[in-house]
Formats: structure tokens, sequence, C-alpha cells
């Protein structure tokens, strides 16, 4: 099974994978609707409860202040009595909910009974809308100095309303149901105490008063929205980072496990290796005696053919052996160039004449065109070498007899070099060419018509080459050929340093007499005399 077989049916698989891990989800996601009765998730109610609390825990000395405000108020209008005791029952419903706020925030947890936990803050939000309701009925059978309640209580208890729809929107926004059973009583006992007026002035506060409520409903609204969105995204967002830490996991696991085989790979290489080359070595050479007849003729003239049967089977196990050691060290990053310097055309030349030999068994034409005066590149000689081996004995191997081989190295345009090998074989079809790169990859109509082969030459040519920074390109017309380009970079050019003199100068110039020395004297030292220094010469 090749690679890109194997990338389809891990695709078809994981897509499989997939559609079933959605169809799992919306059967879930149903069955939950059909359970909790409505489309939010139980995690998402978990969380707007929890909001609602942790926003009633935060605002309770606000609310207090607010309501000793319109107790305060109210005294204008109304007995100090009547204000006081709706105070005192404000508080009273407030301390309520906040301690069942804070036992929530407390000890609830995403598996808890939400339905006993939503009917809990149900009830105490109810009482606390009719406690508030009752600032409405404050100071109601009052009169004022002309004989009727003052116009002033009305507008404050209008205003009232607003400001008390505008904080418990801000509060139980993420939970509707306590919007509507903690305003709806409000919003009736002041449209009730307008109506009650008679007057068309008091009607049109009443029902700006209902207006205003399904303003600030609607609004609520769009605000539990938001925030469904926002938990939403951070949902998703959860399990994002739990999929890529998941996933980060796998594929850690699936690296160690990769190196792990990659060093279990290396050692057993190295140990077969060894171990198969000890007994190749005495095989070869045994049969290569044989064959030869060094020891005399054999009495069977078959056993000679036999040996070099021998032999040759154990020069292609050996190759092969040396082929898949070297392909295992590019893989594993362990290949270390070799580098010097060294003329391309000069190893192409080489490679040649090692290979003349098989390509005139075969009756093969094989032309030669190297530029003159390239100049030298910085390369790993040995592994160009092989590099040029390898693609001759290619071009050689899937050529049949009487065929064309060209071999050229030249200047590339970009100031390399490239090396390119065509010939006259079966060509290789478009869609094989990328199998034929993979290691033991091979055309069909190649292994059909050539000789026997492993399938890694093309392989470690390529990875040599880009060890390099070049590049290698393979084009194939199928019953027309193959031609193969070999680039090697303009940094592994060599820079011509020009000679500081014309070749040649040196022959024409005369050559320059010695410096003769004039001879030195003879000096005589004179003895010290007492009246002056004596001087060192």
């Amino acid at each position: 099974m090749d690679k890109d077989t194997r990338s389809q049916i891990l695709a078809d698989l994981r897509s499989r994978h997939a559609a079933r891990k959605r169809a799992d989800e919306d059967v879930k996601a149903a069955r939950d609707r059909l359970t909790r009765g409505g489309d939010i998730k139980p995690e998402f109610e978990f969380e707007l409860m929890g909001l609602f609390a942790r926003n009633e825990l935060s605002a309770a000395v606000t609310i207090w202040a607010l309501a000793a405000i319109f107790a305060l108020a109210s005294m204008f209008w109304a007995p100090w009595v009547e204000g006081s005791l709706w105070l005192t029952l404000v508080i009273a419903s407030k301390v309520l909910l906040l301690e069942l706020c804070r036992r929530f925030v407390s000890q609830a947890r995403h598996d808890s009974n939400l339905k006993l936990w939503r009917r809990r803050f149900i009830l105490a939000e109810l009482f606390c809308g009719v406690v508030w309701a009752g600032f409405a009925l404050v100071g109601m059978g009052s009169e004022g100095a002309s004989g009727s309640e003052p116009f002033s209580s009305h507008v404050f208890i209008f205003a009232s309303l607003i400001v008390l729809l505008a904080v418990r929107m801000t509060f139980t926004s993420p939970m509707m149901s306590l919007l509507y059973v903690g305003t709806i009583p409000m919003t009736i006992a002041v449209s009730a105490r307008l109506i009650m007026m008679g007057e068309p002035f008091y009607y049109a506060l009443a029902a700006m008063a209902v207006g205003v409520h399904i303003y600030f409903v609607f609004l609520a609204k769009g605000i539990r929205q938001t925030t469904l969105q926002m938990l939403a995204f951070r949902a998703e967002k959860d399990m994002l980072i739990a999929e890529l830490h998941e996933e980060k996991l796998v594929s850690d696991e699936a690296r160690r496990r990769a190196e792990a085989g990659s060093k279990a790979k290396s050692r057993f290489l190295a140990t077969m290796s060894h171990e198969l080359r000890t007994p190749l070595n005495a095989i070869m050479g045994f049969s290569e005696v044989m064959k030869d007849e060094i020891f005399g003729p054999h009495t069977a003239p078959v056993y000679r053919e036999y040996a070099n049967d021998i032999y040759d089977s154990g020069r292609h196990l050996l190759q092969l052996i040396n082929e898949i050691l070297d392909l295992s060290r590019i893989e594993a990053g362990r290949y270390e160039l070799v580098e010097e310097r060294a003329h391309l055309g000069d190893i192409a030349q080489d490679c040649q004449r090692l290979l003349t030999l098989r390509a005139d068994s075969k009756g093969l034409e094989v032309s030669m065109d190297i530029d003159a005066d390239l100049p030298q590149v910085w390369v790993d000689v040995r592994a160009m070498r092989q590099i040029c081996l390898n693609l001759l004995s290619n071009a050689i191997k899937f050529t049949p007899k009487g065929g064309r081989i060209s071999l050229a190295v030249g200047q590339a345009p970009d100031g390399g070099q490239i090396l390119v090998i065509r010939d006259t074989g079966p060509g290789i079809p478009a869609d094989e060419i990328p199998k034929v790169l993979q290691a033991f990859g091979q055309g069909s109509l190649a292994h059909e018509t050539a000789e026997g082969g492993t399938g890694l030459g093309l392989p470690i040519v390529k990875s040599l080459i880009e060890l390099h920074g070049g590049t290698f390109d393979l084009t194939s017309e199928l019953r027309k050929g193959t031609e193969v380009r070999v680039l090697l970079p303009q940094k592994r050019v060599l820079a011509t340093v020009a000679p500081l003199q014309p070749l040649g100068a040196e022959r024409h110039r005369q050559p320059t007499p010695p410096p003769t020395r004039k001879p030195r004297l003879k000096v005589t030292p004179r003895p010290p005399s007492p009246l002056r220094p004596t001087r060192v010469a």
C-alpha cells in the first residue's frame, strides 16, 4: 500500500469519525432540550444563575440605599410609619434573596438540581417584586393641602418605576423569568394608581409606564442574548484549548514513538549491516577466487558460471545494504558532508568511464557535453560521484539496446552549475513520478522492462543534492525518454581569482642581479684611554 492510498484512507476515517461525533452531539443536544424543556444548555443555565447571584451580592448596599431614598422621599406625601414599614419589608426581602444567592455561589455545582434553584430564585424575586410594588400604595389615602393627593407624588412614583426597571433589567437579564416576576407587580401597581386618578394625563402616564416596561423587557432580552453568545464563545474557546491540548499530547506520544522507532531502526540497521557484511565479504571473496579460477580451472565449466552468479548476487546485496544505510543516515540527519574543491565536469567524466563497459554491452551511445573553463565547486566529492553514478546507472538500466544517453555539465542561468542526463528509455507516466521519488518506489512500465533494482537511487540523489542546497528536477514523457536536472546553487561555485601578472610574463623579464656587498674593513681595537669613556661598537 503506497503513501497516497494510506493518506486517503486516514482522511476518510477522520471524516467518518468527525461526522459520527457531530451526529452524537446533535442527538445529545436534542435529548437535553427535551429533558429540560428549553434551548439553553445546562452548563449555560448554571452560568446564568451564577451571574445573577454575583450581581445581586455585589450591589446589595446599592439596593438598600435606593430603597432608603425612596422611603425618605415618600415622607413628603405619606406618613413616616408607612414609609418605614415599606423599607423594613424591602430590607427583609432583600436579605432573603441575598442569602439564597450566597448559598448558591458557595454550594451549587454544575451537577446541582437547577430546577430547584430556579424555583427558589423565582419565589424570592417574586416576594421582592411584591414588596417593591407596595411603594405605589404608600400614602395612597393621604391628601395634600388642596384636599387631593399631591401631583409630585405620582410623578416620583412613576420615576421610581423607571429606576427600578433599569436596575432589575441590569441584574436579572440573565434570567428573564426573574425579570418578569420582579417588575410586573410594580408596573401593575403604579399603572393602577395612575388610572385611579381618573384624568387623561394620568392615563397617559399609565400607558407610558406599560410601554417603558415592554421596552426594558426587549432590552433585557438583547442583553441576555449577548450574554449567551459570550458564554458560547467561551465554551467553544475552552473546548478548542482542550482539543489542542489533547492533540498535543497525542502528537507528543506519536513523536516519542516515532523517535523510539527511528532509534530502533538505526540500531537494527547498524547491527544487521555488520552481521550481513561480514559473511557477505567472505562469500564475495571466495566466489571471486572461484570465478577467476585462481587455483586452477574447474573440472566442470558450469561451476565458473555459478561462481560468477554468486559474486554478482553478493555485489547486488552489498549495494542494497549500502544504499539503505545511506538513506537511513540522510533521513536521520546524520549524513555529514565532507566538502572540498572539485570540478563537476571531472566527476562526470570519471563516472562515465566507470560505466562505459555496461553501456557498450547494451550497445548504447553515450555522448558528453561539458563546458570548458567551468570554475570549481565546493561539494562533497563522494556524494556528487554517487549522484552522477546513480543517474547514469538508471539511464543505462532503463534505456533499451541501441538507445542514446547524453550527459551535459554547464553553467546555470543563476550562476550555479547544472548536470543534465537524458535518455531514450520507456519514460515514466506523470502520475508515477512522485512514486519513483519515494524509497523503494518504481514505475510500472519501467519495472516490466528494466533490469532489477531497489528503488533507492532517485531518493538518495534527491536527498544528497538537497543537502548541498541544490534542486532535483525529473521530467519524463511516456515512451520518449527521461530528463534529470541536478542544479548546484551559486553559493557552491568558487570564484576565480585573476593572476597578479599575465601568464608567461615571468619568462621575458630580465633577472635582477644580486646587490654587491662592499668588503668590510677589519678594525683593530684600541686600548681605552683613561681620559674618555669607552664606546662599545
